[in-house]
């Protein structure tokens, strides 16, 4: 263990708390546009050939913007492992569901053309909105659920008990946080569609920009105050950083507003709701002709800027428990070994630039503008 020793146990359950989060980051600014273009698809196109300049304006992108999801999971697994085994058990009903309905956009995108009959692609264009709304609304849900925690325990051999079911995931707050994950990725789709595309659907995009970008700080505001208003946790007492994982040897108690007392202890993260309320306002004024890298850039800041204050609110919990709120997962007590940690963030530091520069390349290199005349005049080589 000395070879390792220059990044001490401790720094490394911080550092695997910030790149995961930049996983997820990367996800929801990339498959958000992808999933909030798919769930616009039968409504913003008015004939078969605007809804193929939809359909294409994701076509080059969306199946390499999915590997950030993989990524997040993959690195839940190595470095969470205790939280991953809870979550993925106890919410196996949930995780199905959202696998089934991204199964259903690679048959759409590639099935959809293949017959020249409109009730055929009228029907996957219809199943589009499915990969578009489901998959945010059950992550939007997961997290208002980390709020209120989870109803899982564990015994003294650090089995999970978990004795909640499927529908008491959909308590109001956890909805109202999935209707936010919706409407953050809709206006993330509306704001690429309106840098993408040219014509009719780029001025359809443009006049339903205003209600996504309204939706997401209405929204973003009630669950605010919502949060305000709960219980949050605090670790009490003794806690030894860099122990050995185990969430069973803390004590944890439940403070009025305790899910914003981060915010007092670390000013700097009122940076992130700022970039929330400010991105989505940023994104409806730039939505004009000559402003549209500035409108999808402000959305992707919005974006950023929710997630990470989920982030920042839950602080170091990552799983809290309603059952024993003492068995609450923390960054600290839920991590994989030392040696995993050291290993998984050298393979990090390798493939995530990696996957940052050849998903820029591919950006670059495919980026174009989509038009009824250019699907038209490219009619067999676009989808």
């Amino acid at each position: 263990m000395e070879l390792f020793g220059f990044l001490d146990y401790t720094t490394l359950k911080f550092i695997w708390w910030v790149l995961i989060g930049v996983l997820w980051v990367g996800f929801a600014v990339t498959e958000g546009f992808d999933m909030g273009v798919s769930m616009l698809i039968p409504f913003i196109g008015k004939t078969d050939t605007e809804r193929r300049v939809v359909i294409n304006s994701i076509a080059p992108h969306w199946d390499g913007n999915q590997v950030w999801l993989v990524l997040a999971a993959g690195a839940l697994f190595a470095a969470w492992p205790t939280l991953y085994a809870t979550t993925f058990s106890g919410l196996y009903p949930a995780m199905m569901i959202l696998l089934f309905t991204l199964i259903i956009r690679p048959a759409a995108m590639d099935y959809r053309s293949k017959l020249d009959n409109k009730t055929w692609r009228s029907t996957w264009d219809w199943l589009f909105i499915l990969p578009g709304v489901v998959p945010p609304l059950i992550l939007g849900i997961a997290m208002g659920n980390l709020f209120l925690g989870l109803p899982f325990q564990y015994d003294d051999y650090m089995r999970s008990t978990y004795s909640g079911g499927f529908f008491g995931l959909f308590q109001p707050f956890a909805l109202l946080a999935g209707a936010l994950a919706v409407a953050m990725f809709l206006l993330q789709g509306v704001t690429f569609l309106i840098l993408r595309t040219h014509g009719a659907i780029h001025f359809r995009a443009q006049k339903i920009l205003p209600f996504a970008s309204l939706a997401v700080m209405v929204l973003f505001a009630i669950g605010g105050v919502w949060v305000a208003s709960m219980n949050g946790l605090a670790i009490t007492g003794e806690f030894d950083l860099a122990g050995v994982s185990n969430p069973t040897k803390k004590t944890v108690e439940m403070v009025a507003g305790g899910w914003l007392q981060n915010y007092t202890l670390y000013p700097l993260m009122m940076i992130a709701p700022a970039m929330g309320f400010i991105g989505a306002l940023g994104a409806w004024i730039m939505s004009r002709p000559t402003k549209t890298g500035w409108a999808f850039f402000f959305s992707s800041m919005s974006l950023v800027g929710i997630v990470l204050t989920a982030g920042f609110s839950l602080f170091p919990f990552i799983l809290p428990s309603s059952d024993n709120i003492s068995h609450s997962l923390t960054l600290w007590d839920a991590t994989a070994s030392h040696l995993t940690l050291m290993i998984a963030f050298f393979a990090a530091l390798v493939f995530v630039p990696i996957i940052l520069g050849y998903t820029l390349y591919c950006y670059i290199a495919l980026w174009r503008t989509y038009s009824v005349k250019f699907i038209r005049e490219n009619d067999h080589s676009t989808y």
